[in-house]
């Protein structure tokens, strides 16, 4: 069954040597765990990276017999066939038995090239299902903010490719597909049973139109805040999930800042400090300062007052008055099929990534190492 977990990361850019290519690729399909910082040998003893640079792609039209391997790897026949499966289930590597006890692997295609190819065909089409069996749920409504502000820096894409399987004993349909999508984590544990924080938290998502701050999602399953950042931040890397300004906010965080700031440091500090001589038309200033000094303003005041400010000014303002605004998560698109085209777009940014890298692995191979 094809089971695979792709990493989206940065083109290698000055070492192009071949260890770099074969740890860069490692890694992008999660082969190995990775712990603490990256090795100045790009991992290049593991016996995955030697496997695939010694012998797959060193040879790529060579089949290679597991107990051959397994001698020249000094590897034992358990540790040999735990790697060897994660290339199978890649779709990387096929293999046969041909009646000797021992299977025999080899690229798909006879090359690296026509190994991804298929390998990509494959994760297209799956993750084409995978969204489709989505849509059922999906009962959220395209809702844009006013003055809204786009994400402005996306998680890399850390997204899980699986095949289609039932339902695991105490997983109920939607769990299964967020294990499969990646959406829980690499152990799943308990977040994979019927009604767990994580699936009602995507429950939450997919019939609503607004974005979840954190404080709401607080509210409304209690739990430790950070238990359930760590959650929404997981559906964030998986490219399901966006975090956005709460700009709906904007006005009463305005207000709650431009209140406190008045009580704590006066209406000069406003001024001039606070930020209203910089980003608040002066013909606004007697409609702000005027009820602050009363005590009376409002957060209707505060709306009407930013009508012709624009909301990245007004996130400044916020800013030099010492506010926060909090951050709100929402499913991508205001439909399925636009949820749909997003996450296809950044996986075939992945994918172009992995094809670059397999050329020049392939070219390095070819010619020599650089």
């Amino acid at each position: 069954m094809l089971n695979v977990k792709l990493e989206e990361l940065p083109m290698p850019t000055t070492d192009r040597s071949v260890d770099r290519l074969v740890g860069w690729f490692v890694e992008s399909f999660c082969f190995v765990r990775r712990k603490g910082d990256a090795t100045a040998d790009y991992g290049a003893a593991s016996p995955i990276h030697r496997m695939l640079r010694d012998h797959f792609f060193a040879d790529p039209s060579k089949s290679w017999d597991a107990q051959a391997l397994s001698d020249e790897l000094a590897m034992t026949p358990a540790a040999l066939n735990h790697h060897l499966s994660r290339l199978s289930h890649s779709g990387l590597l096929s293999y046969t038995n041909e009646g000797k006890g021992w299977r025999t692997y080899i690229l798909r295609g006879g090359g690296l090239s026509q190994a991804l190819e298929l390998c990509f065909a494959q994760y297209r089409l799956i993750l084409e299902q995978k969204m489709d069996g989505l849509e059922v749920h999906w009962k959220r409504e395209g809702v844009t903010l006013e003055n809204e502000i786009a994400e402005d820096s996306q998680l890399s894409l850390n997204l899980s490719v699986i095949d289609y399987r039932p339902p695991q004993e105490g997983a109920s349909v939607v769990t299964q597909w967020m294990a499969d999508f990646g959406l829980l984590g690499d152990r799943p544990g308990n977040e994979i049973l019927t009604d767990s924080v994580s699936e009602q938290l995507f429950h939450l998502l997919l019939h609503s139109g607004t974005p979840i701050s954190l404080d709401d999602a607080h509210e409304e399953f209690g739990g430790q805040k950070a238990r359930l950042g760590r959650i929404l931040e997981r559906f964030r890397a998986c490219g399901l999930v966006e975090r956005i300004p709460r700009t709906d906010r904007l006005a009463s965080a305005l207000w709650t800042a431009m209140m406190t700031q008045h009580q704590r440091r006066g209406e000069d500090w406003l001024l001039k400090k606070g930020g209203f001589m910089r980003l608040v038309p002066e013909k606004r200033h007697a409609s702000l300062l005027q009820p602050l000094s009363k005590g009376k303003l409002t957060i209707e005041n505060v709306q009407e007052a930013m009508q012709s400010i624009e909301a990245s000014d007004q996130m400044l303002l916020l800013n030099l008055l010492g506010g926060r605004l909090p951050l709100g998560y929402r499913l991508i698109g205001s439909s399925i099929t636009d949820s749909k085209v997003n996450i296809t777009a950044r996986l075939d940014r992945l994918l172009r990534r992995i094809r670059r890298v397999g050329t020049m692995i392939e070219e390095i191979m070819t010619t020599g190492d650089v």
